[in-house]
């Protein structure tokens, strides 16, 4: 269905649909509200502005910018995509790995 790496990320960020974030986050225990598909949103925004996955510092900037200082902390990102968000957010925004993430 979907053609991902052997870590569930995947392979072609233009094959993404909602139902793929909707799929992978049953699959790792997630259920999506309002905030998470606000924030899922912003993480593609910013990888059609700068061309990469973002890793945790840049993506909490991003966020502060354009979602406000209070969504942009990395306490808030954690409460919502434990325990990686920058991580979990490319995987269900259908991005590559972050560079940095282990």
């Amino acid at each position: 269905m979907y053609d991902v790496d052997d870590e569930g990320f995947l392979e072609n960020p233009a094959h993404w649909s909602r139902d793929f974030a909707m799929a992978t986050a049953a699959g790792e225990g997630l259920v999506l509200g309002p905030q998470h598909w606000e924030l899922i949103e912003e993480t593609r925004r910013f990888y059609d502005a700068y061309g990469f996955s973002p890793s945790m510092r840049p993506l909490v900037k991003y966020i502060a910018i354009n979602l406000g200082p209070e969504k942009g902390k990395s306490l808030y990102l954690m409460t919502l995509f434990p325990p990686s968000p920058a991580r979990q957010l490319c995987k269900l925004a259908g991005l590559h790995k972050p560079k940095n993430c282990l």
